[in-house]
């Protein structure tokens, strides 16, 4: 996918020391920094962030100039590249990202909406009130059901189906993928940071990825990513009243049943199932083919191909033991 944000406009020409100025360090380097990303994404002149251990392989073979970090990552850092030490890492995040990206706090309503017009779509049906924002793409024989939005710049794959009361924007959907009545797909995320007595939003400039032959049920919340994108795998299946926040990745061909959330930035490998109501916490992985019991909390990483249920969810075997 071209790395370019179709979504977001972002500021050119962003200096070292407009940076820094806005974290409050005084530095007149005018080198040019072209992007804030992710770790796993930053390039050479970029800007990229580390505040946990956890990401450690990340930022070996992160291609990122400088690292925003803390004092405690410092030493870590500079085996790498060159560390930007600030006290909050994450404000200051947030903070560079609205530099780069002065619309991104921006969840508003797109005005650019308008009835579709049927001959600048190849044998595409759309059902009644159904709302287009500007360059939309959307492939031949997909069908669009009534009452649904479809905000500007958003890619629908062939041969998708999109039901009723749906609103997509900031996403770029494959083929073959049918989303069911009344989901919201790529809305912002829920990261804000308590100050004083006002909270600061953190502003979001990832989208949704959803690969081929997915189904996404009916009332799925799906957020957008921060600085990476949500993604959803090929052949993945996902029920109804299921919330995905941003940053999760989940991998191909899971079944996800209904009323499971996903808190921010977690992982799920491939063939996972999981089931009902369960919760799976934040910056955590799941590993390839494993099984979530129903109404399971999941608070720590879990292994390839394991069994587990409970809360704290735990070795299927040890928990039906522990609860005769």
């Amino acid at each position: 996918m071209n790395n370019k944000n179709i979504f977001f406009k972002k500021k050119t020409k962003v200096t070292l020391s407009e940076i820094k100025k806005l974290l409050f360090i005084n530095d007149n380097d005018k080198t040019i920094i072209n992007d804030i990303k992710d770790l796993r994404s930053a390039k050479k002149n970029d800007i990229s962030f580390y505040n946990s251990h956890r990401y450690l392989d990340l930022l070996k073979n992160c291609k990122a100039s400088f690292i925003i970090t803390n004092k405690k990552y410092k030493n870590k850092v500079q085996n790498y590249s060159k560390a930007i030490v600030v006290e909050n890492v994450l404000k200051s995040v947030a903070l560079v990202t609205s530099l780069f990206y002065p619309d991104s706090l921006n969840d508003t309503i797109d005005l650019n909406l308008a009835a579709p017009k049927i001959k600048s779509f190849n044998k595409v049906f759309f059902g009644k009130n159904t709302l287009i924002g500007e360059n939309v793409k959307i492939g031949s024989k997909s069908m669009i059901g009534h009452n649904t939005i479809i905000e500007s710049n958003v890619v629908i794959g062939s041969n998708c189906i999109i039901g009723n009361n749906v609103l997509i924007k900031n996403s770029i959907i494959g083929n073959n993928v049918r989303i069911l009545d009344s989901a919201i797909i790529g809305k912002k995320g829920f990261g804000f940071f308590p100050n004083n007595n006002k909270n600061y939003r953190y502003p979001h400039i990832g989208i949704v990825v959803i690969e081929d032959n997915v189904e996404i049920g009916c009332n799925n919340t799906i957020d957008r990513g921060s600085l990476s994108n949500t993604v959803i795998g090929k052949n993945t299946f996902i029920d109804n009243q299921v919330h995905i926040a941003h940053n999760v990745n989940i991998g191909k061909n899971c079944i996800i049943t209904a009323q499971v959330g996903f808190a921010g930035s977690s992982s799920v490998g491939e063939k996972v199932l999981i089931g009902g109501q369960a919760g799976i916490s934040g910056h955590l992985k799941v590993g390839n083919n494993v099984q979530i019991g129903g109404g399971s909390g999941v608070i720590k990483n879990i292994p390839d191909n394991s069994k587990v249920m409970g809360y704290p969810a735990k070795d299927i075997r040890k928990f039906i033991k522990e609860n005769k």
